[in-house]
């Protein structure tokens, strides 16, 4: 069970390893400037393997988990499916339910732990293989595996780290799941911390922070739904930038250029811009974008 491309590499691992009855994903959904249906990425890769494929709007009503019935699965494997499961599906195959999860657990719990746990500086993350319950990710755990978060990292390449790793974990552990090798161990709740979904305004650069908590912001809003701020009643995307510790002015958001580097002036450090993208424009390098617009040299951002 899964719906995005975090997905397809636990998808990839049960079809080379198990035998799998069935893929259940969520429905297509409109996408794009002509809002047609769009086809998730495991369903993609379940038709290309050509396996059976359930999509099913919801499934809070045990009628509405048949077609899973009868597939008499032993297992159920589940990452980033996107829709809660009900105790009449976690209580359905014999050997219960496992999730792949993007984060150490108990530290992120939730929908967002990929961008939670960079935002925060963590300096390390993970995929941990869960045993399922009805809590928000409250299950034991059959084990877990580290990534490193570089400086530099941003959600789309620790999202794809994440990805492959869960497959490769999917390899070794599952195995030993099935036949009774390993059990699940209980999580310590008190050292829990939530990630709860993202929206667009999580993407809004807020000048009088610290800068290295913006970069951090930035990084974690790449690709969706991108850091932004405004200049002059227009909204800017902030697509690459660098954190330096110098704070250049004592107006946040002050736009100075320092020889080649355009910084903006947050709380304490600063930001040098790499890339930006003004709404309705074309993604550009800023020193392209100043030169056609000189007068941003002397903006405030957003005001």
């Amino acid at each position: 069970m899964g719906t995005p491309d975090f997905a397809v590499p636990t998808l990839h691992a049960l079809i080379e390893t198990q035998e799998v009855v069935g893929v259940v994903t969520q429905p297509d959904r409109p996408a794009g400037r002509g809002q047609q249906l769009r086809p998730s990425p495991v369903k993609e890769a379940a038709l290309e393997a050509g396996l059976p494929l359930y999509q099913p709007k919801s499934m809070r009503r045990r009628s509405r988990i048949a077609p899973i019935e009868e597939w008499q699965p032993d297992i159920i494997v589940v990452a980033a499916f996107g829709q809660i499961l009900r105790p009449h599906l976690l209580d359905l195959p014999p050997y219960g339910c496992i999730n792949v999860h993007a984060s150490l657990l108990p530290r992120w719990r939730g929908a967002a732990p990929i961008q939670h746990a960079i935002m925060a500086g963590d300096p390390f993350t993970g995929i941990t293989l869960m045993a399922m319950d009805e809590g928000l990710d409250t299950g034991g755990m059959y084990g877990h595996q580290t990534v490193p978060i570089t400086a530099e990292e941003t959600a789309a390449t620790l999202h794809d780290k994440l990805a492959a790793l869960g497959g490769q974990m999917l390899r070794q552990y599952l195995p030993k799941i099935i036949d009774g090798k390993l059990q699940a161990v209980a999580q310590d709740d008190s050292q829990a911390t939530y990630a709860p979904m993202i929206s667009k305004e999580d993407g809004h650069l807020d000048w009088k922070e610290d800068a290295l908590s913006l970069h951090r912001r930035l990084r974690a809003m790449t690709p969706w739904p991108g850091a932004f701020t405004s200049w002059e009643g227009n909204r800017v995307k902030i697509l690459e930038a660098e954190w330096r510790a110098d704070t250049v002015s004592d107006q946040a958001g002050q736009v100075v250029r320092q020889g080649d580097d355009i910084l903006v002036a947050a709380g304490t450090g600063s930001l040098a811009l790499l890339r930006v993208q003004l709404a309705g424009k074309r993604a550009t390098d800023i020193d392209d974008f100043v030169r056609g617009r000189p007068d941003f040299e002397a903006a405030v951002l957003g005001t």
